[in-house]
Protein backbone atom coordinates (compact mmCIF):
# COMPACT_ATOMS: atom_id res chain seq x y z
CA UNK A 1 0.00 0.00 0.00
CA UNK A 2 1.19 3.48 -0.81
CA UNK A 3 0.59 6.42 1.54
CA UNK A 4 0.16 10.12 0.94
CA UNK A 5 0.16 13.11 3.28
CA UNK A 6 -3.32 14.61 3.47
CA UNK A 7 -3.08 18.24 2.40
CA UNK A 8 -1.39 20.50 4.95
CA UNK A 9 -1.70 17.94 7.79
CA UNK A 10 0.68 15.31 9.10
CA UNK A 11 -1.83 12.53 8.43
CA UNK A 12 -0.13 9.87 6.31
CA UNK A 13 -3.12 8.09 4.81
CA UNK A 14 -3.44 5.07 2.54
CA UNK A 15 -4.10 5.94 -1.09
CA UNK A 16 -7.09 3.62 -0.90
CA UNK A 17 -9.54 4.58 1.83
CA UNK A 18 -12.32 2.46 3.30
CA UNK A 19 -15.75 4.02 2.74
CA UNK A 20 -17.59 2.69 5.76
CA UNK A 21 -21.10 3.40 4.50
CA UNK A 22 -20.81 -0.04 2.87
CA UNK A 23 -20.55 -1.82 6.23
CA UNK A 24 -23.47 -4.14 6.99
CA UNK A 25 -25.36 -4.97 10.16
CA UNK A 26 -23.21 -7.91 11.27
CA UNK A 27 -20.68 -6.71 13.83
CA UNK A 28 -18.63 -9.88 13.46
CA UNK A 29 -18.42 -9.52 9.68
CA UNK A 30 -17.54 -5.83 9.97
CA UNK A 31 -14.77 -6.50 12.50
CA UNK A 32 -13.32 -9.19 10.23
CA UNK A 33 -13.41 -6.96 7.13
CA UNK A 34 -11.96 -3.90 8.88
CA UNK A 35 -9.16 -5.94 10.45
CA UNK A 36 -8.30 -7.48 7.08
CA UNK A 37 -8.25 -3.99 5.57
CA UNK A 38 -5.83 -2.86 8.27
CA UNK A 39 -3.69 -5.91 7.65
CA UNK A 40 -3.54 -5.01 3.94
CA UNK A 41 -2.33 -1.52 4.76
CA UNK A 42 -5.56 0.50 4.55
CA UNK A 43 -5.48 2.94 7.44
CA UNK A 44 -8.02 5.60 6.37
CA UNK A 45 -11.65 4.98 7.34
CA UNK A 46 -14.40 7.42 6.37
CA UNK A 47 -17.85 7.45 7.99
CA UNK A 48 -20.52 10.00 9.00
CA UNK A 49 -22.98 10.51 11.83
CA UNK A 50 -25.74 10.44 9.18
CA UNK A 51 -25.09 6.87 8.06
CA UNK A 52 -27.49 4.34 9.59
CA UNK A 53 -28.60 6.90 12.18
CA UNK A 54 -25.13 6.84 13.73
CA UNK A 55 -24.82 3.07 13.80
CA UNK A 56 -22.20 3.16 11.07
CA UNK A 57 -19.90 5.06 13.42
CA UNK A 58 -20.75 2.58 16.18
CA UNK A 59 -19.88 -0.38 13.95
CA UNK A 60 -16.56 1.19 13.02
CA UNK A 61 -15.86 1.95 16.67
CA UNK A 62 -16.40 -1.68 17.62
CA UNK A 63 -14.28 -2.88 14.70
CA UNK A 64 -11.36 -0.67 15.72
CA UNK A 65 -11.34 -1.60 19.41
CA UNK A 66 -7.78 -2.59 20.23
CA UNK A 67 -6.51 -1.22 16.91
CA UNK A 68 -7.39 2.47 17.17
CA UNK A 69 -3.77 3.55 16.83
CA UNK A 70 -3.55 1.72 13.48
CA UNK A 71 -6.35 3.80 11.98
CA UNK A 72 -7.03 7.34 10.83
CA UNK A 73 -10.72 8.08 11.34
CA UNK A 74 -12.72 10.63 9.35
CA UNK A 75 -16.35 11.38 10.08
CA UNK A 76 -18.83 14.11 9.16
CA UNK A 77 -21.38 16.45 10.71
CA UNK A 78 -24.18 18.75 9.56
CA UNK A 79 -27.10 16.48 8.81
CA UNK A 80 -29.37 16.06 11.84
CA UNK A 81 -31.89 13.26 11.92
CA UNK A 82 -35.47 14.30 12.71
CA UNK A 83 -36.79 13.01 16.02
CA UNK A 84 -39.20 10.63 14.24
CA UNK A 85 -36.40 9.26 12.03
CA UNK A 86 -38.27 10.18 8.84
CA UNK A 87 -35.40 12.18 7.37
CA UNK A 88 -32.85 14.79 8.25
CA UNK A 89 -32.37 18.54 8.25
CA UNK A 90 -29.28 20.65 7.63
CA UNK A 91 -27.96 22.03 10.92
CA UNK A 92 -24.69 23.91 11.30
CA UNK A 93 -25.57 25.58 14.61
CA UNK A 94 -22.57 25.76 16.95
CA UNK A 95 -24.39 24.09 19.84
CA UNK A 96 -25.52 21.27 17.60
CA UNK A 97 -22.01 20.62 16.23
CA UNK A 98 -20.55 20.63 19.77
CA UNK A 99 -23.14 18.08 20.83
CA UNK A 100 -22.78 16.00 17.66
CA UNK A 101 -19.03 15.62 18.02
CA UNK A 102 -19.48 14.21 21.54
CA UNK A 103 -21.92 11.64 20.19
CA UNK A 104 -19.54 10.70 17.39
CA UNK A 105 -16.66 10.30 19.84
CA UNK A 106 -18.80 8.05 22.02
CA UNK A 107 -19.96 5.87 19.14
CA UNK A 108 -16.44 5.63 17.67
CA UNK A 109 -15.03 4.72 21.09
CA UNK A 110 -12.23 7.26 20.78
CA UNK A 111 -10.99 10.42 22.46
CA UNK A 112 -10.28 12.23 19.20
CA UNK A 113 -11.31 12.29 15.55
CA UNK A 114 -8.50 12.61 13.04
CA UNK A 115 -10.53 14.44 10.39
CA UNK A 116 -13.89 16.11 11.06
CA UNK A 117 -15.74 17.12 7.89
CA UNK A 118 -18.69 19.35 7.21
CA UNK A 119 -21.11 17.03 5.41
CA UNK A 120 -22.25 19.42 2.69
CA UNK A 121 -22.62 23.18 2.81
CA UNK A 122 -24.54 26.05 1.26
CA UNK A 123 -23.80 29.69 0.53
CA UNK A 124 -26.38 30.62 3.17
CA UNK A 125 -24.45 28.93 5.99
CA UNK A 126 -22.79 30.99 8.75
CA UNK A 127 -19.37 30.00 7.41
CA UNK A 128 -17.28 31.95 9.92
CA UNK A 129 -19.24 30.49 12.85
CA UNK A 130 -18.76 26.97 11.51
CA UNK A 131 -15.03 27.54 11.08
CA UNK A 132 -14.80 29.00 14.59
CA UNK A 133 -16.56 25.91 15.99
CA UNK A 134 -14.25 23.50 14.19
CA UNK A 135 -11.18 25.41 15.33
CA UNK A 136 -12.47 25.36 18.91
CA UNK A 137 -12.78 21.56 18.69
CA UNK A 138 -9.25 21.47 17.31
CA UNK A 139 -7.95 23.52 20.24
CA UNK A 140 -9.76 21.20 22.66
CA UNK A 141 -8.06 18.17 21.09
CA UNK A 142 -11.34 16.53 20.12
CA UNK A 143 -10.46 16.74 16.42
CA UNK A 144 -7.03 16.90 14.82
CA UNK A 145 -7.98 18.45 11.48
CA UNK A 146 -11.11 19.53 9.67
CA UNK A 147 -12.36 19.63 6.10
CA UNK A 148 -15.46 19.69 3.96
CA UNK A 149 -17.30 17.08 1.91
CA UNK A 150 -18.96 18.95 -0.95
CA UNK A 151 -19.29 19.08 -4.72
CA UNK A 152 -20.18 22.81 -4.78
CA UNK A 153 -17.30 24.93 -6.10
CA UNK A 154 -18.76 28.17 -4.74
CA UNK A 155 -18.98 26.70 -1.22
CA UNK A 156 -15.55 25.07 -1.38
CA UNK A 157 -13.94 28.35 -2.45
CA UNK A 158 -15.33 30.09 0.65
CA UNK A 159 -13.75 27.54 3.00
CA UNK A 160 -10.46 27.62 1.10
CA UNK A 161 -10.44 31.42 1.41
CA UNK A 162 -11.63 31.74 5.02
CA UNK A 163 -10.42 28.67 6.89
CA UNK A 164 -7.54 26.25 7.44
CA UNK A 165 -9.24 23.22 5.95
CA UNK A 166 -7.01 20.23 5.39
CA UNK A 167 -9.11 18.43 2.81
CA UNK A 168 -12.07 18.40 0.46
CA UNK A 169 -13.99 15.23 -0.31
CA UNK A 170 -15.73 15.28 -3.67
CA UNK A 171 -16.88 13.00 -6.44
CA UNK A 172 -14.35 12.50 -9.20
CA UNK A 173 -13.91 9.84 -11.86
CA UNK A 174 -13.46 9.34 -15.59
CA UNK A 175 -17.24 9.82 -15.82
CA UNK A 176 -17.27 12.89 -13.60
CA UNK A 177 -14.37 15.17 -14.45
CA UNK A 178 -16.15 18.35 -13.33
CA UNK A 179 -13.56 19.04 -10.58
CA UNK A 180 -10.83 19.40 -13.20
CA UNK A 181 -12.10 22.77 -14.44
CA UNK A 182 -11.34 24.82 -11.32
CA UNK A 183 -11.31 22.71 -8.16
CA UNK A 184 -8.26 20.55 -8.78
CA UNK A 185 -6.02 23.52 -9.66
CA UNK A 186 -7.27 25.45 -6.62
CA UNK A 187 -6.68 22.58 -4.19
CA UNK A 188 -3.27 21.93 -5.68
CA UNK A 189 -2.24 25.59 -5.32
CA UNK A 190 -3.50 25.79 -1.73
CA UNK A 191 -1.98 22.43 -0.70
CA UNK A 192 -5.37 21.04 0.31
CA UNK A 193 -5.83 17.29 0.06
CA UNK A 194 -8.48 15.78 -2.20
CA UNK A 195 -10.42 12.76 -0.98
CA UNK A 196 -12.11 11.16 -3.96
CA UNK A 197 -15.39 9.30 -3.82
CA UNK A 198 -17.14 7.59 -6.73
CA UNK A 199 -13.95 6.74 -8.61
CA UNK A 200 -15.48 3.57 -10.09
CA UNK A 201 -18.76 5.39 -10.87
CA UNK A 202 -21.20 2.94 -9.27
CA UNK A 203 -19.37 0.07 -10.97
CA UNK A 204 -20.01 1.44 -14.48
CA UNK A 205 -16.25 1.46 -15.10
CA UNK A 206 -15.81 -2.04 -13.70
CA UNK A 207 -18.19 -4.27 -15.63
CA UNK A 208 -21.64 -3.10 -14.56
CA UNK A 209 -24.04 -2.80 -17.55
CA UNK A 210 -23.96 0.68 -19.07
CA UNK A 211 -26.70 3.15 -18.20
CA UNK A 212 -27.08 6.94 -18.47
CA UNK A 213 -24.87 8.79 -16.00
CA UNK A 214 -24.94 12.56 -15.49
CA UNK A 215 -25.13 14.10 -18.97
CA UNK A 216 -23.78 11.00 -20.71
CA UNK A 217 -25.90 8.59 -22.72
CA UNK A 218 -25.73 4.83 -22.32
CA UNK A 219 -23.64 4.36 -25.45
CA UNK A 220 -21.12 6.96 -24.25
CA UNK A 221 -20.76 5.16 -20.92
CA UNK A 222 -20.27 1.87 -22.74
CA UNK A 223 -17.54 3.39 -24.92
CA UNK A 224 -15.73 4.78 -21.85
CA UNK A 225 -15.99 1.44 -20.04
CA UNK A 226 -14.62 -0.32 -23.11
CA UNK A 227 -11.63 2.04 -23.14
CA UNK A 228 -10.99 1.25 -19.47
CA UNK A 229 -11.23 -2.48 -20.25
CA UNK A 230 -8.79 -2.12 -23.16
CA UNK A 231 -6.18 -0.78 -20.73
CA UNK A 232 -6.82 -3.56 -18.23
CA UNK A 233 -5.97 -7.21 -18.08
CA UNK A 234 -4.27 -9.82 -15.86
CA UNK A 235 -2.03 -7.22 -14.19
CA UNK A 236 -4.73 -4.61 -13.55
CA UNK A 237 -8.52 -5.03 -13.45
CA UNK A 238 -10.94 -2.46 -14.84
CA UNK A 239 -11.75 -1.25 -11.33
CA UNK A 240 -8.05 -0.82 -10.63
CA UNK A 241 -7.58 1.09 -13.90
CA UNK A 242 -10.43 3.44 -12.94
CA UNK A 243 -8.82 4.00 -9.55
CA UNK A 244 -5.42 4.56 -11.15
CA UNK A 245 -6.95 7.30 -13.31
CA UNK A 246 -7.87 9.42 -10.28
CA UNK A 247 -4.85 8.48 -8.14
CA UNK A 248 -2.47 9.84 -10.73
CA UNK A 249 -3.76 13.36 -10.10
CA UNK A 250 -1.06 14.88 -7.83
CA UNK A 251 -3.46 16.49 -5.33
CA UNK A 252 -5.45 13.28 -4.72
CA UNK A 253 -4.63 11.95 -1.28
CA UNK A 254 -6.92 8.92 -1.27
CA UNK A 255 -9.65 7.26 -3.28
CA UNK A 256 -12.34 6.26 -0.79
CA UNK A 257 -14.10 3.08 -1.88
CA UNK A 258 -17.10 1.29 -0.44
CA UNK A 259 -16.00 -2.26 0.42
CA UNK A 260 -18.50 -5.00 1.24
CA UNK A 261 -16.69 -8.27 0.60
CA UNK A 262 -13.23 -9.78 0.91
CA UNK A 263 -12.78 -10.09 -2.89
CA UNK A 264 -13.61 -6.38 -3.23
CA UNK A 265 -11.12 -5.58 -0.49
CA UNK A 266 -8.39 -7.61 -2.15
CA UNK A 267 -9.04 -5.94 -5.51
CA UNK A 268 -8.98 -2.33 -4.32
CA UNK A 269 -6.19 -2.84 -1.78
CA UNK A 270 -4.13 -4.35 -4.58
CA UNK A 271 -4.17 -1.17 -6.66
CA UNK A 272 -0.83 -0.06 -5.25
CA UNK A 273 0.81 -3.17 -6.69
CA UNK A 274 -0.54 -2.63 -10.23
CA UNK A 275 1.34 -0.93 -13.08
CA UNK A 276 0.84 2.81 -13.35
CA UNK A 277 -0.99 4.13 -16.37
CA UNK A 278 1.25 5.43 -19.12
CA UNK A 279 0.88 8.98 -20.39
CA UNK A 280 -0.62 7.50 -23.56
CA UNK A 281 -3.05 5.44 -21.51
CA UNK A 282 -4.20 8.45 -19.52
CA UNK A 283 -4.73 10.37 -22.75
CA UNK A 284 -6.77 7.49 -24.18
CA UNK A 285 -9.05 7.67 -21.15
CA UNK A 286 -9.35 11.44 -21.39
CA UNK A 287 -10.30 11.14 -25.06
CA UNK A 288 -12.95 8.49 -24.37
CA UNK A 289 -15.55 11.09 -23.36
CA UNK A 290 -16.15 14.79 -23.76
CA UNK A 291 -15.34 16.38 -20.40
CA UNK A 292 -18.34 17.51 -18.32
CA UNK A 293 -18.68 20.72 -16.28
CA UNK A 294 -20.64 21.96 -13.31
CA UNK A 295 -23.82 23.75 -14.39
CA UNK A 296 -24.75 24.81 -10.84
CA UNK A 297 -22.98 26.18 -7.77
CA UNK A 298 -20.21 27.67 -9.88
Amino acid sequence: MNYRILGNSNLDISEIGFGCMSLGDSTADNISLVHKALDKGINFFDTADLYQHGQNEAQLGKALEGRREDAIIATKVGNQWKSDGSGWVWNTNKDYILKAVEESLRRLKTDYIDLYQLHGGTMEDPVDDIIETFELLQQQGKIRYYGISSIRPNVIREYVKRSNITSVMMQYSLLDRRPEESMLPLLNTEHIGLLVRGAIAKGLLAGKPAEPYFNYKEEEIRAAANTVASLSGPERSSAQTALRFVLEQPMVSSAVVGIRTLPQLEEVAGVSDTPMLTAAGIQMLRNALAVNYYDQYR
